[in-house]
Parts: C-alpha cells; sequence; structure tokens
C-alpha cells in the first residue's frame, strides 16, 4: 500500500513515527487532541507526547499502513506493527487498526486497537 493514499495529516504521523522523529509526530496533532492506546486515553500534546516519548518513539516502533479505508470523517487505517517492544503473547505480524479523525491539517483524534476477527 502507498502512503500516497494517506491524507497529509496522518501521512506526517506515520513518517515522523518511522523516523523516530519527536517533535514532527508531535506536530502533526492539535493542541487539544485526544489518543486513545489500548484503553488507556491521553488528552493535549503534553501528554501525547510523554506517551510517544516512552512507548512509540522509547519502543523504536514502526508501522507500515496496509489498508486504508475512510468512514463519514473518519480514516481507518490497519498497518504492520514493529519495535522492540515485548512481543511475549503478541501475534506475528501484529496488526493495529488505527481510527483518525482530522480537524484542518491535524490530528484531532486517534484510537488504536488490536482487533480480532469476527466470531
Amino acid at each position: 500500500m502507498s502512503q500516497a493514499q494517506l491524507p497529509p495529516a496522518i501521512d506526517r504521523f506515520f513518517r515522523a513515527m518511522n523516523a523516530f522523529d519527536g517533535d514532527a509526530l508531535i506536530a502533526a496533532f492539535l493542541d487539544d487532541a485526544f489518543v486513545n492506546d489500548n484503553r488507556r486515553e491521553f488528552w493535549g500534546k503534553t501528554a501525547i507526547r510523554k506517551f510517544a516519548e516512552k512507548e512509540i518513539l522509547g519502543d523504536k516502533v514502526t508501522m507500515l499502513p496496509t489498508e486504508v479505508r475512510t468512514q463519514y470523517g473518519m480514516t481507518v487505517v490497519a498497518a504492520k506493527v514493529d519495535g522492540t517492544f515485548d512481543k511475549t503473547n503478541l501475534p506475528a505480524p501484529l496488526i493495529l487498526t488505527s481510527y483518525f479523525t482530522l480537524q484542518g491539517d491535524r490530528i484531532a483524534t486517534l484510537i488504536i486497537i488490536h482487533n480480532r476477527p469476527a466470531a
């Protein structure tokens, strides 16, 4: 999948993450953005930066988008995830789904979920 299919703000987010560029990663978000990762909430750039420095940049997380869909203003991105984090009991490959909403050219909301196939 080409990252050219991603909206510019989301493309900047993935490029910054994969380059381990914390400043560029945070710049992709609105000041009052919201991130939910693994049922944990981070409100505003200060909290998002703290989370990202430890769990994204610190664990050298990379995400390779494999599928992009849009649904009523939301962009849904499935991505293959890798990094130096503890992978015990995680599937290989690990695919996470990220749900983005945008406001202008910035990310307003990001929800990251490890989905399971429907039964």
